[in-house]
């Protein structure tokens, strides 16, 4: 392990050499993939000069505590316990640190909610889970911004496509990823029977035009009316933009913009990340032919939750996790459930690699 940090020490040396060179300076694309490539290790060259600035403290530590004096062998011994306690935190989290990274971990991300089984009670869960999300952007200072929706007759969303922008949105973003269930009583329901229904929520990196090159003579692009829930409220001037790429049939429309440019650009954003997580999904299931188990990939299609209301319960299918509060969680409060699947996924990796 240290001989791999000695490496990504000397590269991150390299890096920040590189990023002085007025050569390398001129050409933006380039600066933009080191500065990249600097941030992903950062980390861990920080976690690395800790470490050994620890264990040079300890041997410091452990040397005093053979002093001729009493209390300095005291202090001694009472800072070496402290520094070796230290030590393995640091070494723990360079372990964790050193495992394999998404690269998209850092992007902003566009996610797509669409209702499933259920009918009219599926598009007012599938409304109730933008709201989850956009009250949890608002909790760590994101912002969302919608792309497009398609809203039933009962107020709830068929589909809804929105855009979260900010630092690690995709880190947290991913693991929501599959279908989420729902058991309850319907407004709708006259005698209290329990409903279930489900939405599939779909997470995708946000990409540049360069990290995927469209060839847009491989795209049918219609323009039309957009019009809101029935039908109604259809605009006099045709603004929304539906485009299909033949070579894979993805098929993405935009109308909730009032400028025709915005919706383009909008598509375009969102047929750009479609065509790139499709990819990325073809190289996953490669991988995990090979690994036999990798979280928030290869069960994407998968069931990952359920929310429970007469019992006021969620579990969490991946991890078996079981907890309660479902109005805080709808609140906005995901933290607790991300986080337990994110450590369940550093587990099997470092269980992976041997540590």
């Amino acid at each position: 392990m240290f001989e791999r940090l000695a490496e990504i020490e000397a590269r991150f040396e390299e890096l920040e050499r590189l990023l002085a060179d007025p050569e390398v300076l001129a050409d933006h694309r380039r600066v933009e993939e080191i500065a990249r490539e600097r941030a992903q290790s950062e980390q861990v060259v920080t976690l690395y000069r800790e470490y050994r600035q620890s264990q040079e403290n300890l041997a410091d530590a452990q040397a005093l505590s053979h002093d001729a004096d009493e209390e300095m062998r005291e202090f001694g011994r009472e800072e070496a316990i402290r520094l070796e306690a230290d030590l393995l935190r640091v070494e723990h989290e360079l372990q964790l640190a050193l495992l394999p990274t998404d690269p998209a971990d850092e992007r902003d991300v566009i996610i797509e909610i669409r209702a499933g089984t259920g009918g009219d009670e599926a598009g007012l869960f599938a409304a109730d889970l933008f709201g989850m999300y956009q009250r949890y952007a608002e909790r760590r200072n994101w912002k969302t911004e919608l792309l497009n929706t398609s809203v039933n007759e009962a107020g709830g969303f068929r589909e809804i496509t929105f855009e979260i922008h900010g630092k690690g949105a995709y880190s947290r973003m991913k693991y929501e990823s599959g279908v989420h269930r729902v058991q309850r009583v319907p407004t709708t329901e006259t005698q209290g029977r329990i409903h279930t229904s489900t939405a599939t929520v779909a997470v995708m990196p946000e990409v540049d035009e360069v990290e995927v090159d469209i060839d847009w003579n491989d795209v049918r692009i219609d323009i039309f009316h957009s019009g809101g829930a029935g039908g109604q409220n259809v605009n006099k001037v045709a603004t929304a933009v539906r485009m299909t790429h033949n070579p894979t049939g993805i098929v993405v429309q935009c109308q909730d913009e009032r400028s025709q440019a915005k919706n383009r650009a909008k598509a375009e954003a969102v047929l750009r990340a479609r065509i790139y997580e499709m990819e990325r999904q073809k190289q996953d299931a490669e991988q995990a032919s090979a690994r036999k188990s990798q979280v928030g990939t290869a069960d994407r299609a998968e069931k990952i939750r359920t929310y429970n209301f007469p019992q006021d319960r969620i579990t969490d299918h991946r991890v078996n996790l079981t907890t309660h509060g479902i109005p805080r969680v709808l609140d906005g409060e995901l933290d607790p459930l991300i986080d337990a699947v994110a450590a369940d996924e550093q587990a099997r990796l470092l269980a992976a690699v041997g540590v």
